[in-house]
């Protein structure tokens, strides 16, 4: 929060911040300030954002109102509405007909704009100041004012005692307006919800609206369709169709061929005395009364339909003899085994005996003839079927109503045609495509692997528990809310995955039964639809605030859960894929269907595991709630909650068991939190523990080295000093030593000091590639100014552009490219007269006292110009102090040995030139420079190293590939290569790389860093070319007297995996853009986690490792990187 508000001040000193008030105002030309209010004044009212003064507007648009004022009231927890108070216009004094005006309210403004109430009063309450008091404004009373007649039907009678319950009143009568009394557009799905249920008719919201009074709604009742046809055993045509969600399954099958991906496994420990042939006969019984675990499926002309078998005259139950040891093997593997579809049975079982009065029961069962919900059936059928044939008799269960192939024939009779406009199909096909419009196609999530083109649906699985007194609370906040368990735990997923990477907009899926008739609960069979919940968290709400969003949505969705998932995905039409499931890749559960339990006469029964899941979706988060029997005083009676039980089941292509480890314990955390502090904002929901905070923001940016306190010219000398006669640069054949090097850049520093220049001046330098641009660099640092690279090549206008914007004060050139330079000061290098005037001039190196000034670490070194995202390219203003600290660093990371011979590769009008030259000629190495034609080709480049005996090269990931195809063209490769290093753009570690750098002892690095900070991160590749990852490389950890964090939108660290924007701070800092105060502002940011200091935003992504390495994925805007 104090990074938001106390910002970077673009006009003050380095360091100064400003204060953001979030008032609105504006200067009047005398120079006083106008207050015009508050930028904040938004509200946010059950998920939607509402400006009040709109509102206000449309009530002051009324003929009879004066005044108004619109507040959001929230008298119960969790229950915000909007409250308009108004006072009529003189011409309607005291009265003002409430029906009227909020009929003109709903001509003008959107339902959710439409205040839940309307207060009239005789006058607004000011403060003593005159201004508004809104904390004066009295609560509406939503008592009901209805004093006529009672209810004079059955229906109407219904209806106040349905009104009454969902307002929450103890009363309300026929003439009672349901808004008027605080109602609202998710009570009014709740009050839909229940006239299906208690009158067996459906009511359109529109009929609400439009009739909003008892009285009214039940004219509207006689207009009403009747809740839906019901579910009879009915005829059968010769081809029975399958239903919706059967056509999924089986097309998978087609297409995948036979699997254990969508198996239900359940395996039982029987001990006691087992009559293995009464068990065998009633899985018979069981086969032989359920028509869906007797079907097979054929097509005709690609159309799937059953085909119902008769009973079969025996049941396969084989029976095996296994080692203890070997028992979770065995079971695993029955459990995986693969049906065929259309010859093979649906349901499979096999006995295990394990020893003496020991025996296990593995039976599987197939989706597409059963789901979860459909096991408690199963077991209670086969419980019943064992008990009468061990007892020598048939079972004499009640007939079953209706079959599986009758749901199927119902179904599409209760959805219709999608021709027909009227068809339930249409209507909620209809809500679908808005609730679902421009849903993400896949979560990002901090996955330790790339998503493979097809899902090998691998599984693993890890346990959560969440404890008792965590329990209790979500009850409790579901509670006081007015939502369900499942919906607490819904928010709380959708916080951690928002919070995980996955975005602002979280779509998740969920499993309802999908027996919406009483005649199929004792039936097995693939009822089960799924529905998918989609959270916005976009706007920062409170977790109070997300429950109402989830709770609305929630309740729209189950509104809406008659079409299968898998008529609405053909429907909806996203992008299909064989790697992730469609719609959603999280599915969240709160398990309330009856646990399989087989009651055998003689027998103990015991669950056991089935193996690690199968893995339909990327996560699956499942849960059952659990209780303490006990009694209360006043009621006798209770259940007192005593944890979540359950586990995450993840994709084993994606998630490393570690992973999803973490990704439970920040479940966890999350949920302790958003329901301890309810009325937290989401953004300030802490997923990182301490341990992790610190790991990220302080650990891995331990950095801290001493650097020497000096100046480049003073680092350069002292090299001087120590090997005057070695080579300091070699070009076209001309080598050059230390001290003629520092002899020829003394005198022209002194040249320029001469003309005026020193610390805070920048000078041009148009010079090619030669000797003469290391002379002219060195010069212009010795003389205390910043160079400013341009390069000759580049288009006049941009050169234009760069000379007006930076204003040098001189700009050092030759001949051959003078022309191409803007005009301007000029000192041409190879000029007769400046070269004999540089040969009167002391050779002695420049001090302060020559200087204009003295030479300071703050003081630029260097100006260069780099892309803007507006077309505008700024500059970069980078000091010498930081490139001090990178010359140190860099040092230590690749110190200089005998005969260390740096290529000078990179064009003078990029930052990592000044890395290469420097680090150099700092450190004692020498400095080899290719001409222009050398440089750009490839071929010739590769010879010229090799002639040169280059140990360093500097190069992006472009050239590093161009090079290592090179190199393997030559059949050759480059002996003296120790280092290569490359910046500029993510380092993939393709074959031809691995080429370049394959003489032994070649060492890789990957370096980053924009120009804005020059280079802040590392990663030297290891050794073994084996143990490199195959595509990317990371970009390493902070240099020295660096930091780098990443963090998300509101600055506060992500997790490890987790991408992030990345923000860097310390000592490799740029001053900031020259003459862009507004936009170094904007990047260059206050630091949250060091007390006035500053940190670039980088725009770039990035994630941490494990291992505390960074990784790079992109970057958060439009711009790119090339060479």
């Amino acid at each position: 929060l104090t990074a938001q508000r106390f910002v970077a001040n673009p006009f003050g000193g380095p360091g100064e911040r400003m204060y953001r008030t979030g008032d609105l105002a504006k200067w009047r030309p005398g120079g006083v300030l106008d207050f015009l209010g508050r930028t904040d004044d938004q509200v946010k009212v059950r998920g939607f954002r509402i400006e009040p003064g709109e509102v206000e507007a449309a009530l002051l648009a009324h003929p009879s109102v004066a005044q108004a004022a619109v507040t959001v009231r929230e008298d119960h927890p969790g229950d915000r509405r909007l409250v308009g108070h108004l006072v009529p216009t003189a011409a309607h004094p005291g009265v003002v007909d409430t029906a009227a005006l909020r009929a003109h309210l709903g001509a003008m403004l959107p339902e959710y704009m439409v205040p839940s109430a309307l207060v009239v009063m005789d006058a607004l309450p000011l403060t003593v100041n005159g201004k508004l008091d809104r904390r004066a404004l009295p609560a509406p009373d939503h008592r009901p004012t209805d004093r006529g007649r009672g209810p004079a039907t059955a229906q109407e009678e219904v209806l106040c005692t349905v009104f009454a319950e969902i307002l929450g009143l103890p009363a309300v009568g026929v003439n009672d307006n349901f808004f008027e009394l605080g109602g609202h557009s998710l009570l009014a799905v709740r009050l839909t919800n229940r006239m299906r249920t208690d009158l067996g008719v459906e009511v359109a919201m529109r009929a609400l609206f439009e009739a909003p009074t008892v009285a009214g709604l039940a004219q509207r009742l006689t207009d009403s369709g009747a809740a839906r046809p019901a579910l009879v055993a009915r005829a059968r045509p010769e081809e029975v169709p399958v239903s919706f969600a059967q056509q999924r399954l089986w097309f998978l099958g087609e297409l995948d061929g036979p699997s254990a991906t969508y198996n239900i496994p359940v395996a039982l420990r029987l001990t006691g005395d087992l009559d293995v042939e009464a068990l065998r006969v009633a899985l018979g019984d069981v086969v032989g009364r359920h028509e869906v675990l007797r079907t097979v499926f054929d097509a005709d002309e690609g159309r799937p339909y059953q085909r119902i078998l008769p009973p079969p005259p025996s049941f396969d139950l084989p029976v095996v003899e296994v080692e203890q040891e070997a028992l979770a093997g065995a079971v695993a593997g029955l459990a995986g085994h693969a049906f065929d579809l259309s010859a093979e049975l649906p349901l499979r079982a096999w006995l295990l005996r394990v020893g003496p009065g020991e025996c296990v029961l593995v039976m599987v069962v197939h989706h597409i003839a059963g789901d979860a919900w459909s096991m408690g059936p199963l077991a209670r059928d086969v419980s019943v079927a064992y008990a009468a044939r061990a007892a020598g008799r048939a079972p004499d269960w009640e007939p079953l109503e209706v079959q599986y192939a009758d749901y199927t024939l119902w179904q599409r009779e209760l959805l219709g045609e999608e021709t027909d406009p009227d068809s339930l199909l249409n209507e909620q096909l209809g809500h679908w495509r808005k609730a679902l419009d421009g849903v993400p196609q896949e979560l990002v999530l901090p996955f330790d692997r790339p998503r493979p083109a097809v899902a090998s649906h691998r599984g693993g699985q890890v346990e959560i528990h969440v404890p008792a007194e965590v329990h209790s609370q979500v009850v409790e906040l579901a509670r006081a809310q007015g939502v369900t368990v499942f919906m607490v735990l819904q928010a709380a997923l959708a916080v951690l995955l928002s919070r995980m990477g996955a975005g602002d907009d979280i779509p998740v899926g969920t499993p309802v039964a999908g027996r919406g008739d009483e005649a199929l609960d004792n039936l097995v069979g693939f009822f089960v639809n799924t529905l998918v919940l989609r959270t916005d968290l976009s706007d920062d709400p409170s977790f109070t605030g997300l429950l109402e969003q989830v709770r609305e949505n929630g309740l729209a969705a189950f509104a809406h859960q008659d079409v299968p998932f898998e008529r609405l995905v053909e429907d909806l039409a996203p992008a299909r894929s064989l790697a992730r499931h469609p719609l959603f890749q999280v599915m969240l559960t709160l398990q309330n269907h009856t646990q399989v339990a087989l009651d055998l006469p003689g027998l103990h029964t015991e669950p056991l595991p089935t193996g690690e899941p199968p893995a339909k979706f990327d996560l699956f988060f499942s849960l059952s709630e659990t209780f303490h029997a006990h009694t209360h005083t006043d009621t006798g009676s209770g259940n007192r909650p005593a944890g979540l039980h359950g586990g995450v089941d993840y994709a084993l292509d994606l998630f490393d068991r570690a992973t999803v480890e973490t990704l439970a314990e920040r479940f966890l955390r999350v949920l302790d939190t958003v329901t301890r502090e309810p009325h937290r904002r989401v953004s300030a929901v802490d997923v990182l523990s301490a341990q992790e905070r610190h790991r990220v923001v302080s650990e891995w940016n331990d950095t801290v080295q001493d650097v020497p306190v000096t100046t480049l010219p003073e680092l350069f000398q002292a090299r001087v000093a120590q090997h005057p006669a070695a080579v300091a640069v070699v070009f076209d054949g001309v080598e050059v030593t230390y001290a003629e090097l520092d002899t020829r850049a003394n005198r022209l520093a002194r040249l320029l000091i001469r003309r005026g220049i020193g610390p805070e001046d920048i000078v041009g330098l148009a010079v090619p590639r030669s000797v003469d641009l290391v002379v002219g660099l060195l010069a212009v640092l010795k003389s205390g100014a910043g160079y400013l690279p341009i390069d000759p090549e580049y288009p006049a206008e941009r050169i234009a552009f760069m000379v007006a914007d930076a204003a040098p004060s001189l700009t050092l050139t030759a001949t051959e490219v003078a022309g191409r330079v803007a005009t301007g000061p000029a000192l041409v290098l190879d000029d007769p007269a400046v070269v004999a005037e540089l040969g009167t001039l002391p050779a002695g190196v420049p001090g302060d006292e020559e200087r204009t000034g003295p030479l300071l670490p703050q003081h630029p070194a260097y100006l260069i110009y780099t892309s803007g995202s507006t077309g505008r390219p700024k500059g970069v203003v980078m000091s010498c102090g930081a490139l001090v600290n990178l010359i140190s660093w860099h040092a230590s990371a690749v110190p200089a040995e005998a005969g260390s011979r740096v290529a000078q590769f990179t064009a003078i009008s990029f930052d990592v030139s000044a890395q290469e030259i420097l680090s150099a000629l700092l450190d004692g190495k020498t400095l080899v420079i290719p001409d222009e034609e050398v440089r750009r080709d490839p071929g010739e480049f590769v010879t010229w190293l090799r002639e040169q005996r280059a140990t360093e090269l500097y190069a992006p990931h472009l050239m590093l590939d161009a090079l290592g195809e090179a190199v393997a063209e030559q059949g050759t490769d480059l002996p003296s290569l120790r280092h290569v290093s490359q910046a500029g753009e993510a380092l993939v570690l393709s074959d031809r790389v691995r080429d370049l750098c394959g003489a032994a002892g070649t060492v890789l690095h990957n370096h980053y860093g924009p120009s804005e900070t020059h280079v802040v991160t590392a990663h030297s590749l290891p050794a073994d070319r084996e143990a490199w990852p195959r595509a990317a490389a990371p970009i390493g950890r902070p240099v020295w007297n660096t930091q780098v964090y990443v963090l998300d939108a509101a600055l506060r660290p992500v997790p490890v995996g987790v991408a992030g924007e990345l923000y860097v701070s310390g000592a490799q800092l740029a001053r900031g853009y020259h003459a862009r105060p507004g936009l170094t502002a904007q990047r260059f940011v206050a630091n949250p986690f060091t007390a006035g200091g500053r940190m670039y935003r980088t725009g770039d992504l990035a994630r941490w490792n494990s291992e505390g390495q960074l990784e790079y994925l992109g970057r958060t805007d439009d711009q790119v990187k090339v060479r």
